[in-house]
């Protein structure tokens, strides 16, 4: 950031008065400009024992597997992000959305919050942001192309969790470096 976004003059960095973190604030008018974590909403998506998963077509990780997820807007609830953003990966409407897992990741200001839910029927397809959709059971996972961490943690809480039928909310720190289980390397 180089310049304030109310008054357009430059910024510096600094600890304003009564405050403990280095900030953004305006040289000339004294605007602090807070930077904080973005919130990311999305939904595990089910049908008939088989999750469904995106192949998104847009940066970042173009081309590798995702579950349905994407920032939330001004003026939406966390629910609401994550049904707006499963429709517009998917054109999938699902039902019975449940929160289950909160995952902070640090490293890159971010914060998901996933919702469990089935799909009302199964009906979904490709569009602007994923070239191809897909139901899978669990052997036929991609676990290889998956896009980010964090969905192949949410994948294997759900897939144990699934077993015994109790879904517990998750909340779990997501750090580099990260190992994943499925792909050591």
């Amino acid at each position: 950031m180089k310049f304030c976004s109310s008054c357009g003059n430059s910024i510096t960095q600094k600890i304003p008065i009564g405050d403990n973190r280095l900030r953004y604030v305006c040289d000339k008018c004294g605007e602090i400009h807070y930077q904080n974590p973005r919130v990311i909403a999305g939904i595990l998506p089910t049908y008939n024992n088989k999750i469904m998963l995106c192949k998104r077509s847009i940066q970042p990780r173009e081309g590798y597997w995702t579950l349905p997820a994407g920032f939330l807007e001004n003026g939406e609830s966390t629910l609401e992000g994550a049904l707006r953003e499963c429709f517009e990966e998917s054109l999938a409407k699902v039902i019975n959305p449940a929160l289950y897992a909160i995952f902070d990741i640090p490293q890159i200001n971010q914060v998901y919050m996933f919702y469990r839910a089935e799909l009302e029927t199964p009906e979904y397809g490709p569009t602007s942001e994923s070239s191809e959709v897909a139901l899978f059971d669990e052997a036929e996972i991609p676990w290889s192309q998956l896009a980010f961490p964090m969905v192949e943690v949410a994948l294997d809480h759900y897939l144990e969790d699934r077993k015994t039928g109790h879904f517990n909310i998750i909340r779990e720190d997501i750090r580099r470096p990260w190992k994943s289980r499925h792909n050591p390397s």
